[in-house]
């Protein structure tokens, strides 16, 4: 909700002064006043994170040693090979939804920061990431209108504390299909694939095609058989209810594939839906796992501001856009009373107080990618740099810039509590993150079973540290007043999910090479 604008005034001078006595005290999870932050080592770590995560037998080339084989029945009991793929945060189960909205988000960062990531020495290890979740998508999708969406149930995993190498917790598998659908797994899941077909076309093209004949066919089943996947699957609705619905989802889908393929029926679809499925219709201050209007509608903007659309879609792609514009200003605080994103008196964007870092980092990406569009647009031959039209003043590419650099600084440790909510980076973060895996001695230094409700007597109510250190993991983050507590049992702020860090990995590529560029 927007606030009034006196209140907003003194909440960031108060920011301004509580940062510069940070940056005296040093306290900005270990960088002193005039340092930077290392986003290279960001970049590395949040790569790390996603080995951490690997659900499936591990490859020989697995970084994270304290990590093991686990899951290997998967799917045993259902007839089908569901082996690999990640789990969704610190628990054992692999939910499709958030699993595949991180591909999404890996493969777009890939897409639009590649020659950056590269030029990190990282190019490698973004594609493992990728591969790892579309391999188990492939093995997902089993027949064109089945697609797998869940191994495991939320309610037995969460009574027991187990690593997922000894998980004695239920693996039963759930899908969807033509009787139960479920379009907005499926649109997200064909999203992903899209998008990762455009990220293996030079490297892989038999793989990449692959995916894309994946994602054309659960487009296809998903719009033919529409469902919300939590009314075909009631044992994720406590744990990832889609409560947008489908009609996001199945619009991102669409545009991934006009994007990935370059066929007018993609966008056509895009332009026909927009008002019936909320595209044009919802003007949204949030992106998210659940939520994908604000990055449909900046992937509809782009082609508005690249001229790659036809006469006819000009007016929905303009109503798009000005929703993109609704999203990007309700950030920057801009909107007027039209409503803008909270913002903490340390000037993290704030949402809601569940996992609040999920906000932070999509909305940093988004802010950084949209900030690339409008620099791209206006190009040297343009007459004027091309600008953000919110309605408090134009708004140009550095000022959106600025404020995805200030929310990732934020993430890193340039807060109140001068802490880093990226795990494993700084000399204070996170010791106690609720992740099963790493709050249990691993089974490489011991190989001993753990019960279920063993992992709780003898490591889940320990109070000292975690014994492993799930580096590069993001966690919930701290509350609206800054305040953030270090305690396993806190899951609201301590755990950490993929999807906080996948946004990310494009972010810290750019900014390290931005940084790379001001020092030349």
């Amino acid at each position: 909700m927007a606030r009034g604008g006196s209140i907003k005034t003194l909440a960031s001078l108060c920011a301004v002064l509580m940062l510069f006595q940070l940056a005296a005290a040093g306290g900005s999870g270990g960088h002193g006043a005039g340092s930077s932050f290392d986003y290279k080592r960001a970049l590395h770590s949040s790569l790390l994170y996603f080995e951490a995560q690997r659900s499936g037998h591990l490859p020989y080339n697995q970084r994270v040693r304290w990590r093991g084989h686990s899951g290997l029945a998967d799917g045993l009991q259902q007839g089908v090979d569901l082996v690999g793929g990640y789990y969704d945060a610190g628990d054992n189960v692999k939910f499709g939804l958030p699993m595949a909205f991180t591909v999404t988000m890996l493969s777009w960062s890939a897409i639009e920061f590649g020659a950056e990531v590269a030029a990190a020495g990282e190019w490698r290890h973004v594609l493992e990431a990728i591969k790892w979740g579309t391999d188990y998508f492939v093995k997902a999708h089993t027949e064109p209108d089945v697609l797998w969406a869940e191994v495991g149930d939320g309610d037995t995993d969460h009574y027991c504390w187990q690593r997922p190498e000894d998980m004695t917790t239920s693996r039963q598998a759930y899908k969807v299909d033509r009787e139960n659908p479920g379009s907005d797994l499926v649109g997200e899941t064909a999203a992903a694939m899209a998008a990762a077909s455009i990220v293996f076309r030079r490297s892989n093209p038999h793989y990449s095609h692959l995916l894309l004949h994946h994602a054309e066919q659960l487009f296809e089943f998903g719009d033919k058989y529409r469902g919300k996947y939590d009314s075909s699957v009631s044992e994720v609705w406590r744990y990832y209810a889609s409560v947008s619905g489908y009609g996001d989802e199945m619009l991102w889908a669409a545009l991934w594939l006009h994007r990935a393929t370059g066929r007018a029926e993609y966008l056509d679809y895009a332009v026909a839906m927009a008002d019936e499925f909320g595209g044009t219709s919802w003007a949204i201050t949030e992106f998210s796992w659940d939520v994908k209007y604000a990055g449909l509608q900046i992937l509809a903007a782009k082609l508005l501001l690249e001229g790659r659309h036809r006469p006819e879609h000009r007016p929905t792609l303009e109503q798009y856009s000005s929703k993109a514009e609704h999203y990007l200003c309700a950030c920057l605080g801009k909107n007027g009373a039209a409503g803008n994103v909270n913002r903490t008196a340390g000037g993290m964007l704030y949402v809601r107080q569940w996992n609040n870092m999920q906000y932070v980092t999509n909305a940093a990406f988004l802010l950084t990618v949209y900030s690339r569009y409008l620099t791209a647009s206006g190009g040297a031959a343009a007459a004027e740099p091309a600008v953000l039209q919110c309605p408090d003043g134009p708004v140009g590419a550095g000022e959106l810039l600025a404020l995805a650099r200030a929310q990732a600084d934020y993430v890193l440790g340039a807060n109140p509590a001068g802490v880093s909510y990226m795990v494993g980076y700084g000399r204070r973060f996170p010791r106690r993150v609720h992740h099963r895996a790493a709050s249990i001695v691993s089974h490489r230094a011991d190989g001993r079973f753990v019960g279920c409700v063993q992992g709780y007597d003898h490591w889940f109510r320990r109070p000292g540290s975690n014994p492993n250190v799930v580096v590069g993991a993001i966690v919930g983050g701290p509350d609206h007043r800054d305040r953030f507590s270090d305690r396993r049992s806190n899951y609201m702020q301590t755990e950490a999910c993929t999807y906080n860090t996948a946004p990310m990995v494009g972010v810290f590529a750019h900014l390290h090479s931005e940084g790379a560029q001001e020092r030349k």
